[in-house]
């Protein structure tokens, strides 16, 4: 078998900031350079005719994503200097077969990508058929987030056809190297390499995984183990970026400083300090989980130290709780984690009043049970139970792209320079 490619996508908006990337990473020993298409769509085909002027050894893949005039599109990606220029298999097949007719007139190679096409086994074939150069099996960013698996969907096509086949989305080295024991000829890889602080290590480490191509044993970790692994790598500012700016609770805060939990919540209304649903839910929430509680009063806490001790012991995460808490000298003590309003002495009366596990309102953010809950120095974060592997995902993508911007401020750029603030700031009508 032949030595697999390692294609870097280069998916920024920024030109200066791809080529500096694109050098780190053909020094870690990526073997093409692709323009990704949100560079493209900054850039023009300058983002093309800049990398093979500043790269003319290499091997230049154009992202187009083309759906439409697939002729055209070729010849404008070949003549800026691609080399290998990649369609949409989801376009008709006449702009495919157009486009491969102009990808021979020019000299240059057609990568087709089957993202999301009905059928890609079929596809597969066909597109054998018609003779392109490469198949793209890919599995778009929005996909990845939901835990569509790129290997997954590389085994059931790689039987199939002899066409040599590239592989994307979301790969590192251990799934890139599975990806090439499972067939890949080429591995592409963006967000592990180009978000990484470390451009070069990061690409070497992906080159020595694929020419070792060695898989070894894992254990498969449920979607909850991981989404709850992720969670715990980023911080509630990563969270609330990829959440759309989403606001984390209003006004809560943690009693010490180096908390950090990620939980399923279990709920409880109470009101005035009335204490008796507060204990009641120790009992009922599970180890792991986190107990978020709207109290009703800044005056009157419905918990303390014995209730921390008690929670503790059960193995709950923490307390949340829109209200007071007391007794916080000896809860700082043995280290449970608490997330509160305020501080005060007196404690309620156990009355029995309000729910468990109903929805409730805490911090100003809805709450239901089982929705996930992450707190730090930050605040707190609620994610919807229903999204949030791919919360996760997003919030490791923000990270990883915060960890690059930082490490081009450490090299002397301002923030404004990283991101190139004036030219991308909302012009005024």
């Amino acid at each position: 078998m032949m030595r697999p490619k390692l294609q870097v996508a280069l998916d920024l908006l920024e030109l200066d900031r791809a080529v500096q990337i694109a050098k780190e990473s053909l020094e870690g020993g990526a073997d093409w350079i692709e323009v990704g298409t949100p560079l493209i769509k900054s850039e023009g085909m300058d983002a093309i005719r800049t990398m093979r002027e500043k790269f003319p050894e290499q091997k230049i893949v154009a992202d187009m994503k083309t759906m439409d005039t697939g002729a055209i599109e070729v010849e404008m990606a070949a003549k800026a200097g691609a080399n290998i220029v990649s369609i949409l298999a989801v376009a008709d097949n006449s702009t495919i077969e157009d486009a491969l007719r102009s990808a021979r007139e020019y000299g240059v190679e057609l990568m087709v990508d089957i993202m999301n096409v009905p059928d890609p086994v079929a596809k597969s074939k066909e597109l054998e058929e018609i003779g392109v150069d490469y198949i793209c099996v890919h599995v778009g960013i929005d996909q990845q987030m939901v835990g569509v698996d790129t290997i997954d969907l590389l085994e059931t096509i790689v039987k199939d056809v002899k066409t040599p086949l590239a592989v994307g989305g979301g790969l590192d080295a251990e799934s890139a190297a599975r990806a090439v024991a499972s067939g890949a000829d080429i591995v592409i890889v963006g967000g592990n390499i180009i978000r990484s602080a470390d451009v070069t290590g990061s690409t070497r480490l992906i080159r020595e995984a694929i020419d070792k191509a060695e898989v070894k044993e894992r254990k498969r970790e449920t979607l909850e183990e991981e989404t709850i692994r992720l969670l715990m790598q980023v911080s509630t500012p990563n969270i609330s970026d990829a959440m759309h700016r989403e606001p984390g609770m209003r006004g809560i805060r943690p009693l010490f400083e180096g908390i950090k939990v990620v939980g399923r919540a279990v709920t409880v209304q109470t009101f005035g300090g009335d204490w008796a649903k507060t204990v009641e839910a120790i009992d009922v929430a599970n180890p792991g989980d986190i107990l978020v509680i709207f109290n009703g009063s800044d005056y009157i806490t419905p918990w303390g130290e014995l209730a921390s001790h008690s929670a503790q012991n059960r193995g709950i995460k923490a307390l949340v709780i829109d209200g007071p808490v007391r007794d916080i000298d000896e809860i700082r003590k043995i280290g449970f984690p608490v997330f509160a309003s305020g501080i005060v002495p007196n404690a309620g009366d156990p009355k029995g009043f309000g729910e468990i596990n109903a929805e409730i309102t805490c911090g100003g953010v809805k709450v239901r049970p089982g929705d996930y809950i992450v707190g730090d120095d930050n605040g707190v974060m609620v994610i919807p139970k229903e999204r949030a592997y791919e919360i996760a995902r997003r919030a490791m993508e923000v990270k990883k792209n915060e960890d690059r911007v930082r490490e081009e401020i450490r090299r002397g750029k301002t923030l404004s320079q990283v991101i190139e603030l004036y030219k991308w700031e909302k012009k005024q009508k």
